[in-house]
């Protein structure tokens, strides 16, 4: 079940961003092409109507916004201040963190039904009665998006998904961490697909720095291994000539 929630999270993120980027991508060439005296071509992109793009990008980065912070408190890519709570003994250390993210989970919580009575009160009702034909005539359906003319609800159903699932991953992480006292980590220099296959740069400037240090008080080296002060040694047709 988890995994397939993870999975889930992962591609609607992936597909959201994506989204949003190849639909800016295209409205701004749309926008500078239309600026463009070209025969034939200004007035066909003058044709294409892009006013609505900009509301749908704002609508996915919203959704993206939401369910990345559930992503991010899976993954422990939050940022977190526990400077004093890392010096705290382990006992103690335990008890901040849990009430830490209990209080997460509480919170989150908390927007999450306040999310969901704003969006059953803003026309979510009226769909879900209509749905079954039995809205009332004077039961409003709720305001639309400007662009679009979506229904606003659709839009704040991001409230109440990505909050609910953010709590359920402060709760998540609550249970494990009392059970093994680890916390997710991500580490930031890592890439996901690409192993480890040497070391890294800093690290490398590092041993050669130390490998220069070691070589100073020693002679420097020949071409063939010969220290640089000492002349070659002599050779049976140096000593014939």
């Amino acid at each position: 079940m988890n995994r397939f929630l993870n999975r889930i999270e992962e591609w609607l993120i992936a597909f959201l961003i994506g989204g949003a980027v190849i639909l800016i991508f295209f409205s701004v060439v749309h926008r500078y092409l239309s600026a463009l005296p070209i025969p034939g071509v200004q007035d066909w992109m003058l044709a294409l109507n892009f006013s609505w793009a900009q509301e749908l990008c704002i609508i996915m980065f919203v959704w993206m916004a939401k369910f990345g912070a559930a992503y991010g408190v899976r993954t422990g890519i939050h940022v977190g201040v526990d400077v004093v709570v890392n010096r705290l003994d382990e006992r103690n250390r335990k008890r901040f963190v849990s009430f830490g993210l209990l209080a997460g989970a509480f919170f989150t919580g908390c927007i999450g039904f306040l999310g969901a009575l704003l969006v059953w009160r803003n026309g979510a009702h009226y769909a879900f009665l209509n749905l079954f034909g039995m809205a009332p005539s004077d039961l409003p359906e709720g305001p639309t998006t400007p662009d679009l003319e979506w229904p606003t609800w659709m839009v704040y159903l991001a409230i109440p998904l990505g909050s609910s699932l953010m709590c359920y991953r402060f709760l998540q992480v609550a249970r494990v961490f009392w059970r093994t006292g680890e916390l997710p980590r991500h580490d930031h220099a890592q890439v996901v697909g690409i192993e480890e296959e040497g070391a890294l740069v800093g690290e490398t400037f590092a041993d050669g720095e130390s490998i220069a240090h070691e070589r100073r008080g020693r002679p420097r080296a020949g071409g063939d291994g010969i220290p640089a002060h000492e002349p070659p040694p002599k050779t049976d047709g140096d000593a014939s000539a």
